[in-house]
């Protein structure tokens, strides 16, 4: 077994005694460097300290968060590697339990209680197939997309057994290239060969990616039909009835997913926000309570939660406790940037229910202020403040937060929503002329930075559109300008590897944002042409 010496391990159980039997299995498979976590917070910061192979979890860890709570912080997060195994140890049977933790794709999971041999035979499994995809994991980690596509192929030749694996992961990169047809192509052959719910799954999205929502509504209808379980089925089908407008019907779905699977708090979170947005405040108010409650203990915990249980409880008309939460929100969130801002727009939301002008007022220009600040207010968030501001009769502040919004839109749809609450309030000429400035200051920009690119000034040009796309992160247009002056950066002064760095980060984000943008393959061939004329080889774990 002295080939898992080399395994570096990190163990998450709460109980000493729990922790120190499976440290004594790990050591009789062969593993001896092992360290310990006994909460969902310190294996967080574990694993941003250090990188692991191997990451066994048990899923009971006492106060806090659950084992899959924390699994779905650290695959949202990115935190650890592609090739780190994630094993999940439980004793609890209760499938709705397991069912939450399966969807979100653990390598293994095991029931206690298991023997050393067990827990060894599922370790060299995983190891054995992490091994069949390190290459490919390492080409996408160094953003050698297009490579790590031609290693998927290479892998179906040189490990049959893991083929369907390989065919899945080359749809995914496709995907990520933004080549929505080749993964359709590739979908429909794994479809064929019978490997049924997640090719049809990985066929609505690339589908739904094309903008074609019936057909990708048709295939996610019938897959929850024939699956009643399978909850990215679920998910997806939410987010294109959303996308086409149907909201009632998206929040229907995800009311079926929350009773089949309750624990992962994104889908909670997305159904407390259409109940919200549907007008079904009793489904609010009991969501997002699970949502607060379960979140508090994530690093990654989110104030906004806060401000839409207070929106919910200040609508049913529970004032009383919509403060205890605004005093929970101070209490359990302080530290955290947007804090302040959420405070001040939950107390809003109080005020303008009671009647109190002053401390409305008061309250809104609080939140307008702390809003200046990058802090990473969502846009969602932002529109409710700016309609506050309109109905409190200050439209400067208003117009102020819209023009914000737009900035950083990430799509047409999201100017709509912004132009929107100006013309609810009968100001429609306003936003419009919002949006051609800040059209106009999004060219502006463009314009400057090119101009410093011709005036040689190429770290002044990255500079400059980097800040912007730190102010307008969700803005695809203003992420892939900010993507460019980093390359022709590197094109003119050489490589660098925190400017190469920078490029990647921005191309993934832009990718993030809108994977069919044609810009982006064009942007993605640069960034992979600059890497070969500077020799900057991707690393082939042969």
């Amino acid at each position: 077994m002295s080939n898992l010496g080399e395994i570096r391990a990190l163990l998450i159980e709460p109980h000493s005694g729990m922790r120190v039997s499976l440290h004594n299995m790990l050591n009789l498979c062969g593993i001896s460097k092992i360290d310990h976590a006994i909460s969902a917070g310190t294996a967080i910061r574990a694993i941003q300290s250090k990188v692991f192979d191997l990451i066994l979890c048990e899923y009971d860890l006492g106060v806090g968060q659950d084992g899959q709570q924390l699994l779905e912080d650290v695959r949202h997060h990115k935190l650890t590697p592609l090739s780190t195994i994630f094993i999940m140890v439980t004793a609890e049977r209760a499938y709705a339990k397991v069912v939450s933790a399966a969807e979100l794709a653990p390598s293994d999971y095991l029931l206690k209680p298991f023997t050393a041999d067990a827990l060894l035979e599922r370790v060299l499994k995983a190891i054995e197939k992490r091994k069949a995809f390190m290459e490919v994991f390492n080409l996408m980690e160094q953003g050698f997309v297009r490579e790590a596509l031609e290693a998927c192929l290479e892998g179906e030749q040189t490990s049959p057994r893991y083929l369907v694996d390989f065919m899945r992961l080359r749809a995914e990169l496709h995907v990520i290239l933004g080549e929505a047809n080749e993964a359709e192509e590739l979908y429909v052959k794994l479809y064929e060969m019978k490997t049924v719910a997640w090719a049809k799954l990985g066929l609505a999205k690339t589908l739904y990616m094309q903008g074609r929502y019936q057909e990708a509504e048709d295939i996610l209808s019938s897959l929850v039909l024939e699956n009643n379980k399978y909850m990215d089925a679920y998910d997806w089908l939410s987010k294109t009835h959303e996308a086409i407008g149907a909201l009632p019907e998206a929040k229907s779905v995800l009311d079926t997913a929350v009773t089949v699977s309750p624990h992962a708090v994104r889908r909670l979170r997305k159904l407390g926000s259409l109940a919200l947005e549907t007008g079904d405040i009793e489904t609010a108010e009991t969501v997002l309570k699970k949502v607060v409650s379960k979140a508090k203990y994530s690093e990654f915990r989110d104030p906004e939660d806060h401000v839409k249980l207070v929106d919910a409880l200040v609508k049913k008309g529970d004032h009383n406790q919509a403060k205890s939460v605004i005093r929970d929100l101070e209490k359990s969130m302080s530290g955290i940037k947007k804090t302040e801002a959420c405070r001040a727009i939950s107390a809003a939301l109080v005020h303008a229910s009671t009647g109190d002008t002053a401390k409305l007022t008061e309250e809104l220009d609080a939140a307008v202020q702390a809003n200046r600040d990058e802090i990473g207010l969502s846009n969602d968030l932002k529109l409710g403040l700016a309609k506050s501001c309109l109905e409190n009769n200050n439209e400067g502040a208003a117009s102020e937060v819209i023009m914000e919004v737009m900035r950083n839109a990430p799509n047409q749809q999201m100017v709509t929503r912004a132009l929107g609450v100006f013309e609810s309030a009968g100001k429609g000429h306003i936003g419009q002329e919002l949006v051609k400035k800040s059209q106009q200051e999004v060219k502006d920009l463009v314009a400057l930075g090119v101009q410093k690119a011709k005036e040689g000034d190429f770290r002044g040009s990255v500079e400059l559109m980097s800040s912007a796309a730190r102010k307008s992160p969700d803005n695809p247009q203003v992420v892939l300008n900010a993507a460019l002056a980093a390359l022709k950066c590197l094109e003119n002064l050489g490589w660098d590897p925190a400017t190469g760095n920078l490029a990647k980060q921005l191309i993934e984000s832009a990718a993030r944002l809108d994977p069919m943008n044609n810009r982006l393959k064009a942007i993605r061939s640069l960034y992979g042409e600059l890497q070969k004329r500077f020799g900057i080889d991707a690393v082939r774990a042969r």
